[in-house]
């Protein structure tokens, strides 16, 4: 039984990627500082391992800042006398709101760079040298046009969050080159992960106020917020709202999965994916699905638009397709109606 450390488990994108893995029958070490998310999520992951009557001792979590040296030497260290050597690593622990890193850039520099430099130089130095890496749509920046986008684009972010996982990427593809380790590494970039698992009882659970769309129409539907704040109706597109390419995080788990499995048979040494639905939603036609398929009314109001946005991000995955065999299943009324099941479940969170 292959043991796989996931960096930021207890997150959003990481609970359900643990949740895939699990029901493949890995063994799962999470690492999460806690910072955003909440350790409720293990003992939820604990739940469905009882209910497929899995051995829920596969689950280990150890609470940890990648920032911290002395705490990843520790945490190698310890596993590897246990006879645990971690097989891989799906890398996702990070700071990930647009609008804060354009106001405190140092911070994400700091938590995003330096904590995967430390996860990295431990790795080699413990013969990991398989990765998954969550990196994201944003390092492509802005285009003038509005077709898909492939893995060709230009990388031109414009905005500190989408620089750092540029730069990392970079980092990456110097690490894949080297000749005295044979790293192995898949670079998945996420366009818009919503939804939730279709259970309720895991979902998006941010601890601050949120900063992904989803969450925040969940809690204007619930009456919480007075109406969804829309940044800009001047964009150039059909009705003057921003385009994004929504993918249900189920999904996105599942291409992780698929991803591993291809790196642990030495099947590509560095590749670089989009993951997406190559099907572009405007925030409007996000709000009027929303409201229809649960019933539910979405008060909303235009401002201005945000530091850090573009006015259309859609993937071309043609080539994720192509080299996993994986293909988006969920649609726009699955996210929609999972992502509220998820609030009804759980009005306060985990």
């Amino acid at each position: 039984m292959k043991n796989i450390l996931i960096t930021g488990g207890t997150g959003f994108i990481g609970s359900h990627i643990c949740l895939v893995l699990l029901n493949k029958g890995y063994e799962i070490t999470i690492v999460d500082s806690l910072i955003n998310s909440s350790p409720v999520v293990i003992e939820r992951l604990k739940e469905f391992c009882k209910s497929g009557e899995k051995n829920v001792n596969r689950i280990n979590f150890e609470k940890g800042d990648l920032r911290n040296q002395d705490f990843l030497s520790s945490l190698f260290e310890t596993y590897y006398k246990k006879g645990l050597k971690f097989d891989a690593v799906l890398h996702l622990a990070g700071l990930k709101s647009v609008k804060e890193s354009t106001q405190e850039p140092l911070k994400y520099w700091d938590y995003n760079l330096i904590g995967t430099i430390n996860l990295l130089k431990i790795m080699g130095e413990y013969r990991c040298t398989n990765l998954v890496f969550s990196s994201s749509a944003t390092i492509y920046g802005s285009k003038k046009d509005n077709t898909l986008i492939d893995e060709y684009s230009l990388i031109n972010p414009i905005n500190a969050y989408g620089y750092t996982k540029a730069t990392i990427e970079r980092i990456l593809e110097d690490l894949s080159k080297t000749k005295n380790q044979k790293w192995r590494i898949a670079s998945l970039r996420y366009f818009n992960p919503v939804g939730a698992h279709y259970s309720g009882r895991i979902g998006e659970n941010p601890l601050d106020n949120p900063n992904n769309i989803l969450p925040i129409i969940t809690k204007v539907a619930a009456g919480l917020i007075d109406e969804l704040k829309i940044f800009g109706n001047d964009w150039d597109t059909p009705d003057g709202t921003g385009i994004r390419d929504y993918i249900h995080v189920m999904d996105l788990a599942e291409g992780h999965l698929i991803s591993l499995e291809k790196i642990l048979n030495n099947e590509f040494k560095f590749i670089k994916l989009n993951l997406g639905t190559a099907k572009g939603t405007s925030v409007l036609e996000l709000i009027k699905t929303f409201e229809k398929v649960n019933k539910v009314k979405v008060p909303y109001r235009y401002c201005l638009r945000r530091d850090g946005d573009v006015a259309y991000s859609v993937a071309d995955n043609s080539l994720a397709k192509s080299i996993l065999n994986w293909i988006p299943k969920r649609d726009l009324e699955e996210m929609c109606r999972d992502s509220w099941n998820w609030y009804k479940n759980n009005p306060k969170g985990f």
